[in-house]
């Protein structure tokens, strides 16, 4: 929960979407505007990719961000309204998330770092299936998997990418990572696993020259790589609120029951 008062400083952030940018018009006009390095908190107006942006911009500034829905998916979000919102900024619930960590090594041996909210994913950049080699805490754990690719998704992008890639849905506050093959040709019945959030995640891709892979951290690319590390970067935290009753914990747990 944040110390919301009427000195309160808000910054807005929309997408450019029509109905997000009416809304900025109209929640500057009653409460303002401000500079989101001098604000105390950030509400973000749009859908699930605005948020990401959002987080991703405020990666290591630790300040509060609520989101309202005004785009397409709004999983991340929180339902809009212009009423008395310092008063739901008071109520508001905090959820801290920690980003993944990739560390990416391409053919040149040149290293590619980036941070990722949702998941980090492995994919084929040709028509042949990419050979992959999994070693998790520095036991390898399959020496061959054939596939379109592979993710390591955190709880908050559990419902993201991963499921829709048939992974598990991941409670927001269980100290889990899943790891989730994407189209997965040999083992034909492996269906991924889970591990903990403190396992040193291990990919490298077998046959690169015939079978290239790009690996991605949720929008930050890095072509024909030759590993990919993976970890939980605890250093950073990130806040995000949450109305009573519409917690991210919540969701997700609705999510698992089918409404």
């Amino acid at each position: 929960m944040i110390k919301a008062s009427k000195d309160t400083r808000i910054a807005f952030v929309a997408s450019s979407g029509a109905e997000a940018q009416a809304a900025l018009t109209q929640l500057v006009e009653l409460y303002g505007n401000h500079d989101p390095a001098e604000s105390d908190v950030i509400v973000a107006l749009g859908g699930d990719g605005l948020m990401l942006q959002t987080l991703h911009q405020q990666l290591r500034t630790g300040k509060p961000i609520y989101g309202m829905h005004r785009g397409t998916v709004g999983f991340l979000m929180n339902e809009f309204s212009a009423v008395d919102l310092r008063a739901r900024l008071a109520a508001a619930r905090d959820t801290v998330i920690h980003p993944l960590l990739m560390r990416a090594t391409d053919v040149h041996g040149k290293v590619h770092i980036h941070h990722a909210i949702n998941e980090v994913s492995l994919f084929r950049q040709t028509h042949q299936a990419a050979r992959l080699r999994i070693i998790i805490d520095e036991q390898e754990r399959m020496s061959e998997l054939i596939a379109d690719g592979i993710m390591v998704a955190t709880p908050a992008g559990s419902t993201a990418y991963n499921l829709s890639a048939q992974g598990p849905i991941l409670p927001i506050n269980a100290a889990l990572l899943a790891l989730t093959p994407i189209s997965a040709f040999r083992p034909r019945r492996w269906r991924g696993a889970l591990l903990p959030n403190t396992a040193f995640v291990v990919i490298e891709v077998l046959e690169g020259d015939k079978r290239p892979v790009a690996a991605v951290a949720d929008h930050d690319e890095a072509r024909d790589v030759r590993r990919v590390e993976v970890m939980s970067d605890k250093s950073i935290s990130m806040r995000m609120l949450f109305d009573p009753g519409h917690s991210l914990e919540e969701r997700i747990l609705r999510e698992q029951f089918g409404y």
